[in-house]
């Protein structure tokens, strides 16, 4: 990326900000699926900072036992280290890690950004809830014994129904609640079940946007005929409506857009190119306190292709104040109304591909960085 680096360096100048590193990644085969969600996951400050401080403090550690966190830890480390402003950095040992983890991503075959972001998200939680239960187990075992003994009942219930969930950084990041509610039509009792999430994946209609989306999301749905609702105050089958809220939003709203839709007729997936447009600016209201929460949009997974199992990925990512535009080893700045072309095509056949598929959002009520 030499000349590209230095063509990016000359356009931001005096206004290339202190300490930050644009670094394209290699393509190993197709790998373009990983490169765009790692970028955007770089970019994402709050948790670049933590696993780079994760990083730190387990140094010592990472040497032994490699997993996928340890390879994600070391990439982002080497990236923010490099001396130099712009360049190239090979993924290689993530890569090889990621393939060695899930044999689906072991084919050269066209992956899809979302699984192996869904993927990544719950493996470092994985690493992490065990690092931490590993941890307390330690420090219970080289506590003295009086102590044991007075902790015992209370450990012991630990481990049974009440047990905490255990939070960790990248809960903190990412994870929302939805609270799933249930009215039944007869004797009007709501029943409502909370579930955790770290992304929203949205269906979309042809020219709608991420707030219709997230409207038609949390709409109520009556379920009637053979979805009746078993009631338990009335034990029996009744009509009921349902419907989703955001009972309390995530700091990091990642949003999935259903582009790749099975279609029953075709026997196969299809790409949907429709137009749906994301502000840079999102108000996230239907939550369940009904108060507004301001998110800003800091990076964008584009799919580029016209079928679902051929195509590319890219990123264009939000770093203090400037769009930038990643494709693999490339990086080149962008206008920031260049993002609207990324909105999805109006008319069915259209020459555009380039549909925005992840995005990114940073609430704005914790000292956002931009």
């Amino acid at each position: 990326m030499g000349a590209a680096g230095s063509k990016l360096e000359k356009a931001l100048g005096d206004q290339f900000p202190e300490g930050e590193r644009y670094f394209g990644l290699e393509n190993f085969g197709n790998t373009c699926y990983c490169n765009s969600v790692l970028q955007a996951l770089y970019f994402c400050v709050p948790f670049r900072e933590q696993l780079l401080e994760y990083y730190g403090n387990n140094k010592s550690i990472l040497d032994g036992e490699e997993n996928l966190l340890t390879c994600l830890a070391d990439l982002f480390s080497q990236i923010s280290s490099q001396k130099k402003k712009t360049g190239v950095v090979a993924p290689k040992r993530f890569v090889q890690r990621l393939k060695k983890q899930n044999e689906l991503f072991r084919s050269y075959m066209h992956q899809d950004a979302h699984e192996f972001l869904n993927f990544l998200l719950n493996e470092l939680v994985d690493i992490l809830e065990k690092e931490i239960q590993a941890a307390k187990t330690a420090d219970q075992e080289t506590s003295p014994p009086s102590e044991k003994a007075a902790n015992g009942p209370k450990n012991g219930q630990a481990n049974g129904v009440h047990k905490e969930p255990l939070v960790t950084w990248v809960h903190k990041n990412f994870q929302g609640i939805l609270t799933n509610e249930t009215r039944c039509l007869q004797c009007e009792t709501v029943t409502a079940r909370d579930e955790t999430f770290l992304d929203l994946s949205l269906d979309i209609e042809q020219n709608s946007s991420i707030t219709s989306c997230l409207k038609n999301f949390s709409s109520t749905e009556t379920l009637n005929a053979e979805d009746k609702f078993f009631c338990d105050k009335c034990c029996s089958l009744q009509e009921a409506q349902k419907r989703m809220k955001i009972k309390k939003p995530p700091h990091i709203l990642v949003i999935h857009l259903k582009r790749f839709k099975y279609m029953e007729q075709l026997g196969r997936y299809k790409k949907l190119s429709y137009r749906v447009v994301f502000p840079l600016e999102l108000k996230l209201s239907n939550t369940v306190e009904d108060a507004d929460i301001e998110y800003s949009l800091f990076a964008v997974v584009v799919h580029v292709g016209s079928g679902p199992n051929h195509g590319h990925y890219v990123s264009l990512v939000k770093s203090h104040n400037h769009w930038l535009f990643f494709d693999d080893e490339n990086v080149e700045m962008i206008d920031e109304s260049a993002v609207q072309t990324f909105f999805g095509s109006s008319q069915e056949y259209s020459s555009n591909t380039d549909h925005g598929y992840i995005l990114f959002y940073e609430s704005l009520g914790s000292g956002n960085r931009n």
